[in-house]
């Protein structure tokens, strides 16, 4: 949480009643401590993604999360909010590609910099949790569902410990996802979704800009059409929409089940290369 000029500390900010709501985009290891803390000053908290650096933080958090039911709890993975994936989901939906089979997604950038938070260890940071989780989540929403088992391999930088190259693949019970993750690679970002009449990529599924138009190429046989999605400002969206939640007293976009989800998914890609073998999810 950014502490505006107004503020002394994050405990001010926290005391005024005039806030109603925050957003907590601290280091990975500060999440589930201050957005516990904001929940017991009484204030609904849209979260950054990871929710916690391991289930069992997720778990926590979302046990202690239900001593609150008049508050609301989202994990910001703003990316579900861009209307690109909406339009997406729709046609992998109406059977535009036939039936879903693989999805391969791919997330990376080159950063180097051990001040930096994303290269430290004992904080949470690593290619897995950064954007990895990205790759995880963008799976189990597009096959609508949780992965059965799962199979990971990882390298992690002698020097900064945290992991710099991810791989993973989850099998489901309709098809498979694919993906890999760094922090020490080319920048990339894409993901590819085959059906068994045709396929789908999406050539920047998770932070295009907010004046940015997206594209969505979709191929049947020999016929390839580009689909153009309208610049959206998928922060401000993800606000607004959480927003709405709270004055309407709805549901959040993303329930905190999803979080706790994906959580569990991430950990056992872990598991999976610690232990050299398949790893059998059980939720």
């Amino acid at each position: 949480m950014a502490i505006p000029k107004a503020y002394g500390s994050y405990e001010e900010l926290l005391a005024d009643r005039a806030n109603d709501a925050v957003y907590n985009p601290l280091p990975n290891h500060f999440h589930v401590e201050w957005t516990l803390k904001a929940l017991q000053a009484g204030k609904h908290v849209l979260s950054e993604k990871p929710i916690g650096i391991n289930l069992q933080e997720a778990v926590y958090l979302q046990k202690e999360a239900q001593r609150f039911p008049h508050l609301k709890v989202m994990e910001a993975f703003m990316y579900r909010h861009h209307p690109q994936w909406a339009t997406m989901k729709k046609l992998v939906e109406s059977g535009a590609i036939g039936e879903v089979k693989s999805m391969h997604a791919v997330f990376t950038y080159y950063n180097v910099d051990p001040a930096n938070i994303r290269n430290q260890a004992d904080i949470g940071g690593g290619g897995l949790l950064d954007i990895g989780c990205y790759c995880t989540s963008a799976s189990r929403f597009l096959f609508n569902g949780e992965p059965v088992r799962v199979c990971g391999t990882m390298e992690y930088d002698p020097q900064m410990k945290i992991d710099r190259l991810a791989s993973g693949v989850l099998e489901f019970e309709k098809g498979t996802a694919t993906s890999t993750c760094s922090t020490q690679l080319a920048h990339q970002q894409s993901i590819s979704i085959l059906g068994t009449s045709g396929k789908m990529e999406i050539a920047k599924p998770f932070t295009p800009g907010p004046e940015e138009s997206c594209k969505i190429i979709q191929q049947t046989g020999a016929e390839i059409k580009e689909l153009t999605v309208a610049a959206c400002d998928q922060y401000t969206r993800q606000g607004d929409l959480f927003s709405q939640a709270i004055l309407n007293e709805t549901s959040v976009p993303t329930p905190f089940a999803d979080a706790v989800a994906n959580m569990r998914v991430i950990d056992d890609v872990i598991a999976s290369h610690q232990k050299r073998m398949w790893v059998e999810i059980e939720f």
